[in-house]
């Protein structure tokens, strides 16, 4: 027998071993048990997280030889013809190469007809985004009003682009994102079955590279066993996906508080040798003080008690403003990558700008704040020579000489306006005087 991928060979085939979906699992199980089905369910979310693998256990539970339920057998004609896409009454359409009106129309002329050998007819409308404006249209009345035997469960990436008449005459179920620790567990299953040995640290690589879709992480998990002869290995995934090691980044790191430029420069350097992605090492680096942030204001947010205990040292070592900065820099160094030299450089002038930002130099530039009994401010040398003229109280003022007495006086000045005057005569006349 052939080899089968690994995204195929797992995929969840009832819904108690569905992973990361269980608020849509929860609605469509006691709708199941209770027999309060609705004759259209849009899913929505991005690719992998399991909006095909639901529509396929739908339609097993709904026409499963055993009766509506939660729970198909899995064993009977029905599931398994569903499970091996024979099943006669279960139709999967493409809308990318199925979108006009005409096929839309073929479409709903044979479901006016009974079931074959289902209970129902379950149309599986793939990426139902993409379908043109007058088959959506097209499709209006039948979605509202169908045969009592059909069920449309539509699926797309992008709901936004679905006109809101078709959305109002479905349920809408919107799929999330896988979390890391859910793909990690997922995957370390996986990997008992089938008997490959494999390193924790490798997993959490690969679950970060699928970012969020199950079916990505199996088809890495599938390309790191072949790339390590059976085995998944950290090393070997690090090398496979050309991602930055925590290594590098705590490294980075421990330079950026202590301060030590070089230590940065050092990591940069090796990252240069051996073709590490810069523009990922920033991603990185930003996820990190991203986590590190969480771990200062939140705690309990890290699930993962190894990363908690792992990032609460620079938690406590770096100021929480100075990390709020530290992130922006790194997402902007990210985006002037391209406008860089060339992306060491650009790499390189973004740890610069973290070390010249770093809470002990900017404490040392802003002054500190004057006392009341620190020695007065010096004033502008117009306004000290126009505060000298002001007679002190009780003082008797010289008689006015020839050369003072075209000068305004500065006892009358009492408002700042008078005073702004004041200082640009006095301005004006030691020009004039100069000239």
């Amino acid at each position: 027998m052939s080899y089968q991928v690994l995204a195929r060979k797992w995929r969840p085939k009832s819904f108690a071993t569905l992973v990361g979906q269980e608020h849509v699992v929860r609605a469509l199980t006691h709708a199941l048990d209770q027999n309060r089905l609705h004759h259209a369910y849009l899913l929505t979310g991005t690719r992998g997280v399991g909006k095909t693998t639901l529509a396929r256990i739908m339609a097993k539970a709904l026409n499963c030889e055993a009766g509506v339920s939660s729970t198909p057998c899995g064993v009977c004609g029905a599931c398994t013809e569903i499970d091996g896409g024979r099943f006669i009454d279960y139709i999967e359409l493409d809308a990318a190469s199925n979108r006009g009106v005409d096929d839309m129309t073929q479409l709903l002329e044979r479901a006016t007809y009974a079931p074959t050998s289902g209970r129902y007819k379950v149309y599986v409308i793939d990426e139902v985004h993409q379908l043109s404006g007058h088959a959506f249209n097209a499709m209006l009345k039948t979605l509202e009003e169908p045969p009592e035997h059909v069920k449309f469960i539509l699926a797309t990436t992008d709901p936004q682009k679905i006109p809101v008449t078709v959305l109002s005459r479905c349920l809408q179920f919107n799929l999330k994102q896988m979390p890391l620790t859910h793909i990690v567990d997922h995957l370390s299953r996986v990997l008992e079955a089938e008997g490959v040995a494999f390193e924790p640290a490798a997993l959490r690589h690969l679950a970060k590279g699928a970012a969020g879709s199950m079916r990505d992480a199996l088809s890495l998990l599938d390309q790191a066993i072949a790339h390590g002869a059976g085995k998944v290995e950290d090393e070997g995934v690090r090398a496979m996906l050309g991602t930055v090691g925590d290594e590098h980044l705590f490294a980075l790191l421990d330079g950026l508080v202590a301060q030590d430029v070089q230590a940065m420069l050092e990591v940069a350097k090796l990252m240069d040798a051996r073709s590490l992605s810069f523009d990922g090492g920033l991603q990185e680096l930003a996820t990190l003080f991203h986590r590190i942030a969480l771990a200062q204001f939140a705690p309990e947010a890290l699930l993962d008690d190894a990363e908690r205990s792992r990032l609460m040292p620079y938690a406590q070592a770096l100021d929480a403003e100075y990390l709020q900065l530290a992130y922006q820099i790194a997402i902007h160094g990210r985006d002037e990558l391209s406008l860089a030299p060339d992306d060491y450089a650009g790499f390189v002038m973004t740890l610069l700008r973290l070390h010249a930002f770093g809470p002990e130099r900017a404490g040392a530039i802003i002054p500190a704040p004057r006392s009341a009994a620190a020695a007065p401010l010096r004033q502008p040398a117009p306004l000290a020579a126009a505060a000298a003229s002001v007679p002190r109280p009780g003082a008797v003022p010289p008689a006015p000489t020839s050369a003072s007495a075209a000068k305004p006086s500065a006892a009358a000045c009492t408002s700042d306006a008078d005073w702004h005057g004041l200082a640009g005569d006095l301005a004006a006349q030691q020009g004039s005087e100069a000239s």
